[in-house]
């Protein structure tokens, strides 16, 4: 049995597309335009706890329609495949959030009055910017609170695969591992590579496509949890996070 003990009972794989424009990097005010999610679910967890075995049972899917800036760059269409077309008809945020709170509901997840889990969850994502950054960034344009759901932790599936791949390549090596050390983030692998080094194959569908990206994600995990690696946050959220360009509650200064 190589199953280990998971502590959590559902995973949120969440992977948004966000307003962008050529060269402006993380610190600009993006705005979130797709919001896709697989949930996945232990298919062989044992009374103990113990699992290897995860599949998507579910999907939540909706774009965002931006308000602060509403028409989208051709960088950022050409990035994700999405059209002006679509945001302009879409939900704006907040909305997204209380449909997405009826999809997490209908699957047991959180209680519909108070929005507490009801399960355990975790949220997880390629890299720490998509709830870390994105998320915040977003409630404050939108002039919302974060969610309780929202609030937890984040397993960064990226830093997971790279430190694994690095490791596992210079195990027999100390002073390579050593070396490793001071050299982490120049390795870190993005979600093509992860699906190499794990020998899954090729991403399968558009790259940047938020929801595409969300199911190549799912694939990384499904192969981590049958490897044996207990699954589980190692990066901080903070909702009070600020940016230069905040000014009062859902105020971008320019």
């Amino acid at each position: 049995d190589t199953r280990v003990k998971q502590p959590y009972d559902a995973f949120l794989v969440l992977d948004v597309e966000a307003t962008c424009l050529q060269g402006a990097g993380f610190d600009w005010p993006n705005e979130i335009i797709e919001w896709p999610v697989c949930l996945m679910r232990w298919s062989d967890r044992s009374p103990k706890g113990k699992a290897s075995e995860l599949e998507i049972v579910d999907e939540f899917r909706s774009f965002v329609r931006p308000t602060w800036r509403p028409q989208l760059s051709q960088f950022c269409t050409e990035l994700t495949g999405i059209t002006q077309a679509q945001v302009s008809v879409a939900p704006t945020f907040p909305k997204v959030l209380k449909q997405f709170a009826r999809f997490l509901t209908h699957h047991g997840l959180i209680d519909p009055k108070n929005g507490r889990p009801l399960q355990r969850f975790c949220w997880c994502s390629d890299g720490p910017f998509d709830v870390r950054d994105f998320v915040v960034k977003q409630c404050f344009i939108s002039k919302i609170p974060m969610p309780i759901w929202l609030k937890g932790d984040v397993l960064d599936v990226r830093k997971v695969v790279s430190l694994w791949s690095a490791t596992h390549a210079f195990q027999d090596s100390q002073h390579a591992k050593t070396r490793f050390a001071s050299t982490f983030h120049l390795r870190s692998l993005n979600i093509p590579q992860q699906l190499r080094v794990l020998g899954l194959g090729s991403f399968e569908g558009r790259q940047h496509s938020g929801i595409d990206d969300t199911r190549n994600i799912a694939r990384v995990i499904t192969e981590l949890a049958r490897r044996g690696i207990r699954l589980e946050p190692n990066t901080p959220i903070n909702p009070s996070r600020r940016w230069q360009w905040m000014g009062r509650p859902g105020e971008v200064l320019e």
